[in-house]
């Protein structure tokens, strides 16, 4: 507990992240019948170590305001990111790794077989508020041969930019907290190495395909720039309330499009298409409220390096639904609009 607190007083780090919490969580871990004895309930549930996360924790955020601590525990245990005076584990998130396995294991897939994975997208929402959860692009995903993001998308070297920035737009738009492994945030196309560190050459002026990382480097700065200032994406993370699907069963499509509220009511609308086809005039239902919609963020956008397929002027709603392009491999947010 003390080296928990040393980290964040003395080297003011954001915050911890453990590992491999249930090894500790369960007696029976790796281990065969014969191997392990029950806790004094007969459970095999490990209470010193429950208690030990618990202190620590507590500790933690009681010395150390603003830190975050962050859980990766790969089983359905109750409560890791519960309070810890309600008899949780008090962790302030929990590593997503469903999440990121599903989502990374879609858009691994030919666009032409996503259809047939499309649950994989959609499958986190049903158990997306039973912890305070990170959406993590974890260390283990890009190394030992599993590539770096950009180059486990398919098609060519535009396709896989295109591929990764409307993944990117998908993530900051979907419930929990977003995070990327460094290179990940300007595509960075070899697999880490801890002897070279992120190769930021790649951004350098005189590289040939500079402007190609800088785009998605660009992309990610407008992502949490956007992010902060747009309450619905953060302000009821974990209140069901703040997420509906506008359209969940499109898979012939590949498109995904959902709904953010923030704590007044005010909306972002969050379209992906997956597909490398541009739909014109695709027809969604977005509610009765006669609000024209403006497209705020675009990752196809030609700052981006993105072919500028959008919608540039606000869209007005006929019966409920609006009529959007979307653009080709790419994520577009639209909030309401004034006229």
């Amino acid at each position: 507990v003390a080296n928990a607190v040393y980290w964040c007083e003395e080297f003011h780090i954001d915050g911890l992240r453990v590992d491999a919490v249930a090894s500790m969580l369960y007696l029976d871990y790796s281990r065969d019948s014969g191997q392990w004895e029950p806790n004094q309930y007969g459970g095999r549930e490990d209470l010193a170590a429950m208690a030990f996360l618990q202190e620590m924790n507590a500790t933690v955020y009681r010395r150390c305001p603003g830190v975050v601590t962050i859980a990766e525990e790969s089983t359905a245990w109750g409560g890791v990111t519960r309070p810890t005076d309600t008899g949780g584990l008090g962790f302030g998130l929990k590593w997503n790794m469903g999440w990121m396995h599903d989502s990374l294991e879609y858009v691994a897939h030919e666009p032409v077989h996503r259809k047939y994975h499309h649950h994989e997208m959609t499958f986190s929402m049903v158990y997306a508020y039973s912890e305070n959860y990170c959406l993590p692009i974890s260390h283990d995903e890009v190394v030992h041969g599993k590539q770096a993001l950009v180059s486990k998308m398919p098609g060519d070297w535009w396709q896989r930019r295109a591929n990764v920035r409307a993944y990117l737009g998908f993530m900051w738009a979907h419930p929990g907290k977003q995070l990327l492994f460094m290179g990940q945030e300007f595509a960075q196309g070899a697999e880490w190495s801890e002897k070279q560190g992120p190769e930021w050459w790649l951004l350098d002026e005189g590289y040939h395909s500079a402007g190609d990382h800088r785009g998605v480097q660009d992309l990610v700065r407008e992502l949490n720039t956007r992010y902060a200032r747009t309450p619905a994406l953060w302000q009821r993370d974990t209140d069901p309330a703040g997420f509906r699907w506008v359209a969940v069963d499109a898979a012939e499509d590949n498109v995904f499009a959902f709904l953010r509220f923030g704590a007044d009511g005010a909306p972002l609308l969050a379209v992906s298409n997956f597909s490398p086809v541009v739909r014109h005039d695709y027809a969604l239902h977005v509610g009765d409220d006669a609000t024209a919609w403006q497209e705020v963020l675009n990752t196809d956008a030609e700052d981006f390096g993105g072919s500028g397929v959008g919608n540039p002027d606000p869209v007005k709603p006929e019966d409920g639904s609006i009529r959007i392009t979307l653009p080709p491999l790419a994520t577009v947010w639209l909030v309401p609009y004034a006229l």
